[in-house]
């Protein structure tokens, strides 16, 4: 039997109260302890969860506690300091997206953990949802033919930040699936925004990312629009895919929908593009919390000493991506070159964590879900709202 691991969240506040809930719902893992400045928020979390240590200092967390684990739930400001702190302390880490303010911080908590031999997890949540899991799948089978462009747009009214921009707040989540799907790193990110509410934060951001060979992907993101928006378009060469995380069914439907370029003719009159239209269907999605994956798979990489799927290399390949945006903004726009990451590459690593993945994923799905505690006022079969 697997050992069970102590595990310690630290931020309550927006996201923290549903990895919370999270891990105390899981097999393997032991809350022993929550952990935020608010004497209010600890006070509302204890209430629900009384079993649950609830402490102000973060420092008596790491030191006092006796965990094997710590999850960073704060603001992007201080997730480097506080992971750096618990990996130090010889704790392994899971950080919430985006992994840290800059791509040096970001190397320099990769460099410890290896160092320490300690597992280095990033919260890129949607890449353990079964939508996208299964957009991953028709992609690998070549349904789609070759991709030619993704088109992303995630917008809502709110919630604002005071430290990062929209880009860096929502387009995470749409930029991890893209990689994901695509298994290379853009040569170039292009970003435009505008600055409408709080001076010197864009709420309103278009991001390109090119990947050469006429592959690109475009991320609308915005904290200024009347309803929420979180879909996703997949324009194939034989296929197309909609992925629309907000609507309660059908939230992948494929379309047998492409156009195709005459081979040859002889006269302009001649020429005409073909316009195939096929069927619509939407494939089955198991229902499955996407967080309550994530905080599986970080358990069970703790107990089998596996490489996460999001890993940290993956929330440093991200990163760069968002500081080449913000260098855009800055330009008005102007392209900004990516330098090949230094890290093991990209493709080599997501096949060796897939795997890893895979198994966790199997290994879930072995186990009854009626195995664990009831989850309260959440349904489990939710979309993820950040």
């Amino acid at each position: 039997m697997s050992k069970q691991i102590n595990v310690g969240v630290v931020g309550c506040g927006y996201w923290g109260p549903n990895l919370i809930r999270n891990f105390r719902s899981l097999p393997g893992c032991n809350l022993k302890m929550m952990c935020d400045v608010s004497v209010a928020r600890l006070h509302k979390l204890t209430a629900l969860y009384p079993e649950v240590a609830a402490e102000k200092s973060f420092e008596h967390m790491l030191n006092g506690a006796g965990l094997d684990a710590v999850v960073v739930a704060t603001s992007v400001k201080l997730h480097f300091p506080m992971a750096k702190a618990a990996l130090l302390a010889g704790k392994h880490t899971m950080i919430e997206k985006p992994m840290a303010a800059s791509a040096a911080q970001c190397e320099e908590l990769i460099e410890i953990a290896r160092q320490k031999g300690l597992v280095l997890m990033v919260g890129h949540t949607f890449l353990y949802s079964p939508a996208v899991r299964k957009i991953k799948e028709i992609v690998d089978r070549g349904d789609l033919g070759d991709i030619r462009y993704i088109c992303a747009r995630r917008l809502n009214l709110g919630l604002y930040q005071k430290d990062i921009n929209v880009a860096w707040d929502l387009a995470p989540h749409d930029i991890s699936i893209i990689l994901y799907l695509l298994q290379q790193l853009p040569e170039s990110v292009n970003c435009c925004g505008g600055t409408h509410i709080t001076p010197g934060i864009e709420d309103v951001t278009s991001m390109s990312l090119n990947f050469g060979k006429d592959r690109s992907a475009i991320i609308h993101s915005s904290w200024l629009d009347p309803r929420k928006v979180r879909e996703m378009t997949i324009v194939g060469s034989k296929q197309m895919i909609v992925y629309d995380d907000v609507a309660p069914l059908e939230k992948v439907r494929i379309f047998d929908a492409r156009v195709v370029r005459p081979p040859h003719y002889d006269t302009f009159a001649e020429f005409q593009y073909a316009y195939h239209y096929g069927d619509i269907y939407s494939p089955y999605l198991k229902q499955e919390e996407p967080l309550k994956m994530e905080c599986l798979h970080f358990i069970e990489c703790i107990q089998e000493s596996k490489s996460p799927l999001t890993c940290g290399a993956r929330g440093l390949e991200l990163v760069k991506i968002l500081e080449a945006s913000s260098a855009s903004l800055k330009l008005g726009g102007c392209p900004i070159s990516l330098a090949p990451s230094a890290i093991t590459p990209f493709a080599e690593t997501h096949a060796r964590a897939r795997a890893a993945g895979a198994n966790a994923m199997r290994g879930w799905k072995r186990r009854s879900l009626s195995s664990c505690p009831a989850n309260e006022g959440v349904n489990p079969h939710s979309s993820i709202s950040t």
